[in-house]
């Protein structure tokens, strides 16, 4: 394996000092966990369920599931929060731009679902602080579900099933809070675990090839955990896109939606900042970033290494690292679709 030359380490040493101050981001981002020890504990060894709340009563999961999937939500019942959220795709629908009712084209590529408890905010702007504050968005956003609560409401109030259900889980019954709850209560056991690095991380010397080791080696050295660490390998912190490199003016055609936590705070600092996404299924959830541009996950791999750590990947180095990335997944089909 290259090691990566004296140059990149420098810049290493100044993408900490970016990542001590958030890499641009505004005052309300949350500090990055401490760097890992040499131990190869950068994503700890719990599993991931163990960091989640309590479970939630199984009737009120499976009413959220129920939810999660019932595109009579939607204002002309084609769209489901699974639409864009596919279970059986990593919690994505694969599109560069979700689709919505009447076939309109989305403005951003929608994240994965799954693990999407652990972020500490949800959307790429982060303007939901919780998975229940995320449910309104999607459901009454034009270009998505196109619904409003007192339509949604109505109707589950008419269902017979969801009356009875809704009756048994809440005092109150049907409500935007209760429509809420049960939402993110399924979504929070949507949690990927027991992957070949988990394993690794256990103790199983055999569950990771050397060459994913080797990738996770130089995924450290480069830098990438300034951004990627924790238990969800990202999701807890805010950080600009473009450190050394000016990603947006490259790419040319800036809109609104590329000013990211901007639209939330409209604080010039927070122009072209973004909630890190979790790797944790990078493997399943192509194609990558906000706008969705980067259509595998070397490309994004090697865009990352340049305009977030000055650096241009050699073949074999960005080989190593997506074998990395792609031992966070579980080995199963569905991811732990439940």
């Amino acid at each position: 394996m290259k090691h990566p030359p004296a140059r990149t380490l420098s810049r290493l040493a100044t993408l900490c000092v970016l990542a001590a101050v958030g890499c641009g981001a505004g005052p309300d981002r949350m500090t990055p966990q401490a760097a890992p020890d040499p131990k190869d504990d950068m994503l700890g060894r719990e599993p991931l369920k163990a960091l989640l709340p309590p479970a939630a009563d199984p009737g009120l999961v499976a009413i959220g599931r129920r939810l999660f999937h019932d595109k009579g939500l939607s204002s002309d019942s084609t769209i489901a929060c699974a639409s864009c959220h596919d279970l059986a795709r990593g919690g994505v629908d694969g599109r560069t731009h979700s689709i919505g009712v009447q076939g309109k084209m989305g403005v951003i590529n929608a994240p994965t679902v799954f693990n999407a408890a652990l972020n500490f905010v949800q959307f790429w702007d982060g303007r939901a602080a919780t998975l229940e504050a995320q449910v309104s968005d999607p459901l009454t956003q034009p270009m998505e579900m196109n619904a409003t609560w007192d339509a949604v409401l109505a109707r589950l109030r008419r269902d017979p099933s969801y009356a009875t259900s809704f009756a048994a889980a809440f005092a109150d019954g049907v409500t935007v809070d209760n429509v809420s709850k049960a939402i993110a209560a399924f979504e929070r056991t949507l949690v990927s675990y027991d992957s070949p690095f988990d394993r690794w991380l256990r103790g199983n010397a055999d569950a990771l090839p050397r060459s994913a080791q080797a990738g996770y080696d130089l995924f450290k050295t480069l830098g990438c955990v300034a951004c990627h660490q924790g238990a969800n390998v990202g999701g807890n912190m805010f950080a600009r896109f473009g450190v050394f490199g000016d990603y947006f003016s490259d790419r040319g055609d800036v809109t609104a939606p590329d000013y990211g936590r901007y639209n939330v705070t409209h604080d010039e600092k927070d122009r072209f900042v973004f909630r890190v996404p979790s790797l944790r299924l990078a493997a399943h959830t192509a194609p990558y970033f906000h706008d969705g541009s980067a259509q595998t996950l070397g490309e994004a791999v090697q865009v990352m290494a340049s305009y977030q750590l000055g650096h241009e990947l050699a073949d074999d180095e960005v080989l190593l690292v997506v074998e990395f990335l792609e031992s966070l997944s579980p080995t199963t089909a569905t991811v732990g679709a439940p």
